[in-house]
């Protein structure tokens, strides 16, 4: 099952990741896909917001991977936040070991996830950013860890 929300501004797409930020549980990994300029970063600062994040958020284009310190109640104590546009190989992706540092008490979201897909499997979540004519978008949610979550993404859609 699929999940769509449409945002016509990037401060709608901020709230959006906001209000996603209360789908999210440990250890979750979520890819973010679409077009440069689609919105994954300025999403990627609204659920930051949503978790709790107090420093600025910004593309990790060139460092590849950024820690965020959370304060919330969901017991989600750091966001990490990718971006594997840069990468040369599926290689680099897995020594960036995403899928350990989620285990404990931590959520990652990975920009450009759809070169990442292979290196997390099955159980992540991802949301595609579909750019349209009049500069606004929709966000298109699916992938297996969304079964878990019905009732919250029903919730965030209908917003």
């Amino acid at each position: 099952m699929n999940w769509r929300r449409y945002c016509a501004t990037a401060e709608d797409t901020k709230i959006a990741g906001e209000e996603f930020a209360a789908v999210l549980r440990a250890g979750d990994v979520v890819l973010l896909s679409g077009r440069l300029g689609n919105g994954k970063t300025t999403f990627t600062q609204g659920v930051a917001r949503g978790l709790g994040v107090s420093e600025r958020v910004t593309s990790p284009t060139f460092t590849m991977v950024r820690q965020h310190r959370c304060v919330n109640e969901a017991g989600i104590s750091t966001l990490h936040h990718a971006d594997v546009y840069r990468v040369e190989s599926i290689e680099e992706v897995r020594e960036l070991a995403l899928g350990e540092l989620v285990e404990e008490s931590a959520v990652a979201l990975v920009e450009w996830g759809e070169m990442a897909s292979s290196v997390f499997g099955r159980d992540v979540m991802n949301v595609d950013f579909l750019l349209d004519e009049d500069e606004g978008r929709t966000l298109e949610v699916s992938g297996a860890l969304t079964n878990e979550r019905t009732a919250s993404l029903d919730e965030w859609a209908s917003r």
